[in-house]
């Protein structure tokens, strides 16, 4: 059996839009996508509202930098067969990152990482897909609009979510896919999703996953 490890933020988590209690296990996607591929692979969600790719948020109570706690995951969870990495909505916060473009250079960093992390003990690295985080929707939620800069910004930068990791992939050679062309975001915040749209990215990803792992 095949092991992946779904790394994330809060929409791997299954944060619900609405401020409720968090989706249930059968409704976030690291569990549709277990669910699709068939009993022949075991997926470990490793979601945290907030985090980052690889920048730092001293607002944050636990640590929210993507790129200092993965090695020690990718040591918790090996061997593994497969990283999905799914991060870079909370990078478009101004005092994180600010920018699609960085969150994707961050994105490339957690590639150069995982790679890294298992040259360095000369164990086999895991494949590595990639994913654009959805787009942001128009919302009147005021905190939400304030920790992201305001609507403008991050209707701007998340649009340029699919474009940048795209070419980042490209260049490292590891597997893409938009989430944006599966999942809408719900206008109760405007950047989380509700359980349909956030399942929808596990079974949207069910094909590519089999073809990447040869399922």
């Amino acid at each position: 059996m095949k092991t992946i490890l779904a790394y994330g933020d809060s929409l791997t988590y299954g944060a619900d839009p609405g401020g409720g209690p968090r989706h249930a296990y059968e409704d976030r996607w690291p569990t549709a996508l277990e669910k699709g591929l068939d009993g022949q692979a075991r997926v470990i969600a490793e979601g945290l509202g907030g985090r980052a790719t690889a920048y730092d948020d001293w607002t944050a109570a636990a640590d929210r930098n993507g790129a200092r706690i993965l090695p020690t995951l990718l040591d918790s969870h090996k061997p593994l067969d497969l990283v999905i990495i799914m991060l870079g909505t909370n990078d478009l916060k101004p005092f994180v990152a600010g920018s699609a473009a960085y969150a994707a250079r961050g994105a490339r960093r957690l590639v150069e990482i995982t790679r890294g992390h298992f040259a360095a003990t000369g164990e086999t690295a895991p494949q590595i897909l990639l994913v654009s985080p959805p787009a942001v929707v128009e919302t009147t939620n005021e905190n939400m609009l304030g920790n992201f800069g305001g609507l403008d910004h991050l209707f701007r930068e998340s649009r340029e979510f699919a474009r940048h990791y795209r070419r980042h992939a490209e260049e490292t050679g590891v597997a893409f896919f938009d989430a944006a062309t599966v999942a809408k975001a719900d206008p109760r915040d405007g950047v989380h999703l509700d359980p349909a749209n956030t399942r929808a990215i596990g079974v949207g990803l069910v094909p590519l996953v089999k073809q990447i792992l040869g399922l």
